[in-house]
Order: structure tokens, then sequence, then C-alpha cells
């Protein structure tokens, strides 16, 4: 129930007006304390429409591009394994990914700021649902001057000693406290899907720079053949110059080949190293430590069913956009608090307690003193109010905004990588009938050196052209298995096992 615009009815004429007063008040306070100001909450609607993007179909299939390469599939209604990175079949990357989601500082930090958030909910609970009840003791030395009374008698000097428990509570009969526990209850949750995030995020990014470390290592045995070919070219092109049987300008021009490939080669193996230095920190590990596995990309295997939900399930299970709602949510329930603060506020207190001129009297009978206090305040006059009230509503408004953007946002990463699943099968395809294009050719010119019809340089320059070839397959390989992963990070992943989350 929300605080709204209704009024107490005026007593009618004939009844005693005090007596009405109270009766109309202790009516106010008992529908008040059911009451929270404010709209309650209610989730955004999710999207209408069922589908991602107009260029690739939510049932997408993709054809086998190769012999050695399989097809893949986007089945609706799949759900999302918790698990989702042993469907790479993997060992040494689930490993990887198990100590990274273990002892990754990042994990860490969300979990640190996931207990806070819980342990303020808690506090602010704990301090205004129920009575506060304190211990107190006091002596002090004073004099006393009847002549400030105009009493003519000497002033008097004594001491005095207090002890008692205090106990006050909070009626909230607007739901200002019930509202403030509200917000943070739904910051607590925000803290917790950010921390769901993150482990999604972790894992896709192992994921991807194993599958970048394994591209790269290939990437350089593969240059590492293809200038030991050109070089022996070169050779044989400054031989047959030394003969007259050659220009200048073939071997310059193969000179400037090996040096191009050469100055590749360094900058390969860098990548290399960073890539690993990557995987160490995301593992939660110093890059000198090393125990990065050197992965290869005959190790993985390419899921063929990849899990879909549609958008409005979407919104439902992705963590970045469940965060975006909780803190929607903390926003009302702020509102809701401002809103509040323009209701009457009832506190009520009551302490029992020894008052004595000596410490021996202090708990005699005699000594025991009490009071209760009640007190009813309601604001008149506070300028600020009406702002902070238009300022929690503004609030409101922006959460409200950068929810629509997470929405958006993972609607469009959805779609993305969609069409990535759709074009990677159909580069891969094109790239495998190229080098398939290339290896023949190499084939036939080795049969046709072996008979004398070709030289030994056309052939290395058939062997060059399957090699760059094979360059390119390998790049659409590893272009696959990073949009399969990223394609599980856009779903929001699966359930979090629970010997992650202790």
């Amino acid at each position: 129930m929300t605080l709204g615009k209704n009024h107490t009815p005026l007593p009618q004429s004939g009844k005693p007006v005090l007596a009405t007063r109270h009766a109309a008040s202790l009516a106010l306070m008992v529908v008040l304390a059911g009451c929270a100001a404010g709209p309650d909450f209610e989730r955004p609607a999710p999207p209408v429409s069922e589908t991602y993007s107009s260029h690739a179909d939510n049932a997408l299939v993709t054809p086998a591009p190769s012999a050695v390469d399989s097809a893949q599939r986007v089945v609706p209604g799949m759900p999302v394994a918790a698990e989702w990175w042993r469907t790479f079949g993997s060992p040494r990357l689930d490993a990887l990914i198990a100590d990274g989601l273990q002892h990754s500082p990042t994990l860490a930090a969300a979990q640190a700021t996931l207990r806070q958030a819980q342990e303020l909910q808690q506090a602010r609970a704990g301090s205004t649902q129920l009575p506060q009840a304190e211990i107190g003791a006091s002596a002090q030395r004073q004099r006393f001057n009847p002549g400030a009374l105009g009493q003519d008698q000497d002033p008097r000097e004594f001491s005095l000693y207090n002890a008692g428990v205090t106990v006050s509570y909070n009626l909230d009969p607007a739901g200002s406290n019930r509202r403030a526990i509200e917000a943070l209850s739904a910051r607590a949750d925000t803290q917790g899907f950010e921390l769901q995030a993150a482990r999604l995020t972790l894992a896709g990014n192992i994921a991807t720079a194993a599958f970048a470390r394994a591209q790269i290592a290939a990437q350089i045995e593969s240059t590492t053949a293809l200038l030991a070919n050109i070089e022996e070219q070169r050779d044989i092109a400054r031989a047959r110059l030394r003969l007259g049987n050659a220009a200048a300008d073939e071997v310059l021009a193969l000179d400037t080949q090996t040096e191009q490939l050469r100055a590749g080669l360094p900058v390969l193996r860098q990548q290399l190293a960073e890539t690993e230095h990557l995987l160490a920190t995301l593992a939660g590990r110093a890059p000198g430590q090393g125990g990065v596995p050197d992965f290869a990309l005959s190790e993985f295997t390419l899921p063929q069913d990849l899990p879909l939900v549609v958008p409005s399930q979407l919104v439902r299970q992705r963590p970045d956009i469940l965060a975006a709602e909780a803190m929607v949510h903390a926003a009302n329930a702020d509102y809701g608090v401002a809103v509040a603060q323009m209701y009457p506020q009832l506190n009520l207190s009551a302490t029992l307690g020894t008052q004595a001129l000596t410490g021996d009297a202090l708990f005699g009978g005699q000594s025991i003193v009490w009071n209760i206090i009640g007190q009813l305040t309601q604001p008149l006059f506070n300028s600020g109010l009406p702002h902070e009230k238009r300022a929690a509503l503004a609030g409101f408004d922006a959460a409200t905004a950068h929810y629509k953007e997470a929405v958006l946002k993972a609607l469009r990463d959805v779609a993305n990588v969609l069409v990535a699943v759709d074009t990677d099968a159909h580069a891969l395809a094109a790239q495998s009938s190229a080098a398939a294009a290339a290896q023949g050719s190499l084939k036939t010119m080795q049969r046709r050196y072996q008979l004398g019809a070709a030289s030994h340089v056309e052939v290395l320059i058939a062997a060059q052209q399957a090699e760059r070839a094979q360059l390119a397959v390998i790049a659409a390989r590893a272009d696959r298995l990073a949009n399969s992963a990223a394609f599980y990070v856009a779903m929001g992943g699966g359930p979090v096992p629970a010997e992650v989350t202790e």
C-alpha cells in the first residue's frame, strides 16, 4: 500500500471534537503504519519483438565450411549451460577458467563490494525495524545559587548521579525507513548481478584470449615455414643472378618479401607474449609465474549447437540488464524516501533509571525516575524538500534511461554475434576453398617438377600461396571460436555453479 492524496474527513457535528480528533489520529497512524510513501516498484516491460536482426534468423543454421569444420546451428529455447566453456572440449581451458574464477582480484573486489552492500542493508534494517535500547550513567558536580531565584540563601554545591535505560522507536508511519531499506536491498541486488556479470566477462575473456594465443602460435608456425620457403627461392634467384640467368629486380623483390616476413615474426612473438601475460593475469597470476598452457587450435572443438533465448527472456537473465533493473528499483525507493519526508514523523521513547545525590543512594528504591515521550512532527515549511523530491524523481528517470540503454546494448550484442556466426562460417568456407585450391596447385606443381615440366622456383611459389591461404584459414577458424564464446556471453551465460559462489 502506498500513500495517496486522500485526507481524513472532518468530524461530523454532534460528536465530541476532542475524542473525534483522537480517533482520527489513531486511525491515521494505523493506516499509515502499513503504507510506504511513493509508488511501488514495477519491473519494466520486456521487449515486444522476438527477433534480434533482420540480417540473421533466430534459428540460424550455418553450413559446414569444409570437410574438417563442422556446421553450427542456433537453437531457440535451448538452456545455456552453467559452465558453457566446457562445450569447447579443452580440459586445459576449463582448468584455467576455474583458476580465474577462484583467484581473480577483480572478482574478489566484486564479492567484497557485494558483502559491503548486504551489510549496509542489514545495518539500516537493524537500526530502524526494531526498537533501540541504550544504557547510560553519568555523574556531575554543580553549584546552585538560590540568589538567581530571588532567595536569600547561600550557594550550595552538590553531586548528581544518574543511571538508566532508554528505549526508542521510530514508528515510521510514512514508510521512509522501509523505502530506505528497500533501496539498500536493491543496491545489494545490483552488486550481486554485477558480480555475476564480472564472472561471465572473465570467463569470456579467458576463452577469447586462449583462442587468440592458439591463433598467434599457428600464425608464427605458418609464417616461419613461409619465410623459409621465400629464403630458399631468394637463394636460387641469387645463384641465377650470378650465372646471368636472372634480373637484379627479381632478387630485390624477393629480398623485400623476405625482410617483410622476417619483420612480422617479432611482432607475432610480442603478441604471443602479451596474450600469455593477459591469460596469466586473468587467472590471478603474475605474468612471470608462467603456467599458461600453450593452447593450439587443434585442441578446441566448435560447439555445434548454440543456445538462444528470445529478447523477452534475455532481459530476465542477462546480469548487466538485471543490474540496471535493480538500480531502477533503488531509484524508485529513493523517490519514496523523498516523498516520505513530507509526511508526519512519529518517534516514541521511554527512559527508566535512577537519580540520586550520592552514589550509594543511586540504586535505592526511592531514586527511580522514568519518562515516556511521544513526538509527532510535520514539516510546515522546508523549501528544500520539494527539490529533494524532484531530484529523486530525476534520479529515477536517469536510472530508467540507463536500463533502456542496457537493454538496447544487449539486443545489439546478440544481433551482432548472430550475424558474425553466420559470416564466420561463410568466410571460413571461402578461405578453406581457396586453401584447398592452393594445396591442389602445389601438388600439381610438385608432380610437374618430378616430371621435369616445372622448375623448383615454381614449386616454391606454389608452396608460398598454399601457406598464405593457410594463414587465412587459421584466422577464420579462430574467429569462429571467439564469436561462439561471444555468443554465450551475449546470452548472459548460464546459472552460476554453487562452488563458484562460495
